[in-house]
């Protein structure tokens, strides 16, 4: 497998989410998430919550974290285009550790899709109350 191949793998949107792919840069930038949330002017929670997928930047502030962490928008997005190499794939990784990242992704999910149902229930329970 070639590195950009493994690249591609280690943060594609099968293996990472966008969090993990804005925390990556972010620790590769050297930046602590208070250091990154003051240059985008926003609050370390709203930071926080993007990077565990709670929720999403809007576009002008993908923009500016784009600038700053130097990965192209379509990288953070998509893991497509320019963005990190993947960790070195020399470095063992232990099995409980592998194990314990596939869970907490399984749970990132789970949470992800239990927030949209909530949504949903939410607008229809407004709608119900309008009509």
């Amino acid at each position: 497998m070639d590195n950009e191949t493994a690249t591609q793998d280690w943060y594609s949107e099968e293996t990472a989410t966008f969090g993990d792919r804005l925390a990556a840069a972010r620790d590769v930038a050297q930046l602590t998430q208070k250091e990154l949330a003051q240059r985008v002017g926003i609050k370390t929670s709203t930071l926080r919550n993007w990077e565990e997928d709670l929720s999403e930047p809007r576009a002008n502030r993908l923009s500016i974290l784009c600038g700053i962490l130097g990965v192209s928008l379509r990288w953070l997005l998509t893991a497509e285009g320019e963005g990190l190499l993947a960790p070195d794939e020399d470095a063992p990784i232990a099995p409980d550790v592998s194990a314990m990242l596939t869970e907490l992704r399984a749970v990132r999910a789970q949470m992800k899709q239990s927030t949209e149902r909530l949504a949903l229930l939410e607008k229809r329970l407004r709608m119900m109350g309008t009509a």
